[in-house]
């Protein structure tokens, strides 16, 4: 169930009986051979599966994130990061404000992390608050299938490599990871790592991407308890 396709007066009669929502934060961004979309595409995707089953809804994605190191990358739209913490404490005062009280945020992309720092002070100032942040990709649940398979995550690659975010052309084969410890310009990063993969195998079996994308979904229904 996603909020823009209730009426005010539908989202009301829910508020009755519950106070949950779910809040989508991705980003649009260069992934290699994957959708630039792809950072909104999955958590959308996880959250939607997660209100078939619990009838939780979710609010419109917020389509941009914090990508300054892919500017470069034509596609890439990258907010400031003060811009996007605003945006998101707006977001969240706005539902909270309507009564919803308890909220899950699936994130999917990693440079929106400081709005989870900020969001601690918001839970300091407004009362009977409750935020829960999720990265999809990081969860102990992906990293324990991940690691079962002998795998490894890196940006747009096999992690992220879901079919309705796939494209045709997709490599076959690895990629050797890359990592620095400096902190690059986008003109770096797009000289470093070329086609926007940063390393490992650019896909794997659907068999594998079906166990990550099942054990996301179980994690967010697992969340939505709010259990203390």
């Amino acid at each position: 169930m996603r909020l823009a396709e209730l009426t005010w007066m539908e989202i009301e009669a829910y508020l009755k009986k519950d106070d949950r929502v779910m809040i989508v934060l991705g980003a649009t961004e260069q992934h290699g051979y994957i959708s630039i979309g792809a950072d909104v595409k999955i958590p959308l995707s996880i959250a939607d599966a997660a209100s078939q089953q619990t009838g939780v809804p979710v609010a419109p994605p917020f389509n941009f994130g914090c990508s300054s190191y892919f500017t470069k990358y034509p596609g890439t739209i990258s907010m400031r990061v003060s811009t996007f913490i605003a945006v998101v404490e707006d977001m969240v005062r706005s539902l909270y404000g309507q009564g919803f009280k308890r909220m899950v945020i699936v994130n999917g992309h990693g440079g929106n992390k400081p709005a989870k720092v900020s969001l601690g002070e918001l839970v300091n100032e407004l009362e009977d608050i409750k935020i829960a942040w999720y990265d999809w990709y990081e969860s102990s649940s992906v990293n324990e299938i991940a690691k079962q398979h002998n795998l490894e995550g890196h940006h747009a690659s096999w992690i992220e490599a879901f079919p309705f975010v796939r494209q045709a052309n997709m490599p076959a084969g690895d990629k050797a990871p890359f990592s620095t410890n400096l902190i690059l310009s986008s003109e770096e990063v797009k000289k470093a790592i070329g086609d926007g993969v940063y390393g490992g195998p650019y896909h794997v079996e659907e068999s594998i991407m079906g166990e990550i994308f099942a054990a996301s979904v179980r994690d967010v229904l697992g969340i939505l308890q709010f259990t203390e």
